[in-house]
């Protein structure tokens, strides 16, 4: 069941901190498609935690720009495809409102092309953020939101990789929405235990706090029903 009580704008707001840990391994520029990536992911963090107002919204057009044209340069590349709808899904955080929602729909795209090139893209990270998507925007006949498609989506990401942090955190929240408290609890806690990323200590830094405060409201739920036996 499709849950849009609350407005575009608050639920795209948690999209775009959603994609800031995704399970990219950008290279050091070993060859033209890793080059471009790695500098799509670098801006991509410039413009989502450290800019603000104005200068966020003209680094994020230029993204778009940069993404679009990385997708002409390299039609072939999955992971070029995959960053193109995390950049798009992140802009449409930055635009809000129904506005955002023809952001959110070409995001939908470039996932869908990414993974009809390779379903494995990402790592699974790519059916965790196409099934974030349907989870979180709204259903016909504004959007195409869909709870039943996010958890097909889900569990595929899980089968390609059972322990991937992003995943499980996804999942872990859907089904804590879904109110299904001790699955979530599961999810959550294999998120909390993934090792610690070395080569990126602000991420997980990040997704450790989202992981616990997550855990906290389960737990919270959790005791209530409980209670009431």
């Amino acid at each position: 069941m499709n849950r849009f009580n609350r407005n575009i704008t608050a639920a795209l707001s948690l999209l775009m901190g959603s994609f800031f840990t995704l399970n990219v391994q950008a290279s050091t520029g070993t060859n033209p498609t890793d080059e471009a990536i790695s500098a799509q992911q670098k801006s991509w963090a410039v413009a989502n935690y450290q800019l603000k107002d104005d200068a966020q919204q003209k680094a994020f057009e230029k993204l778009i720009l940069d993404a679009d044209n990385a997708t002409q340069s390299f039609p072939d590349s999955a992971k070029i495809w995959a960053w193109s709808g995390i950049i798009k899904s992140s802009y449409a955080a930055v635009e809000g409102g129904l506005g955002a929602l023809s952001l959110v729909k070409a995001a939908k795209k470039d996932f869908e092309k990414a993974l009809a090139l390779d379903e494995n893209a990402l790592e699974g990270s790519t059916y965790a953020s196409l099934a974030l998507l349907y989870h979180k925007v709204p259903g016909w006949p504004i959007a195409f939101g869909s709870d039943d498609k996010a958890e097909e989506f889900f569990k595929k990401a899980l089968k390609i990789n059972p322990l991937g942090r992003e995943s499980n955190f996804f999942y872990g929240e859907f089904l804590y929405d879904e109110r299904k408290y001790k699955q979530a609890k599961n999810h959550l806690l294999a998120a909390k235990n993934v090792p610690f990323w070395a080569d990126r200590p602000v991420a997980y830094k990040h997704r450790q706090q989202q992981i616990t405060a997550m855990l906290a409201k389960v737990e919270k739920r959790l005791a209530k029903r409980k209670n009431r036996r």
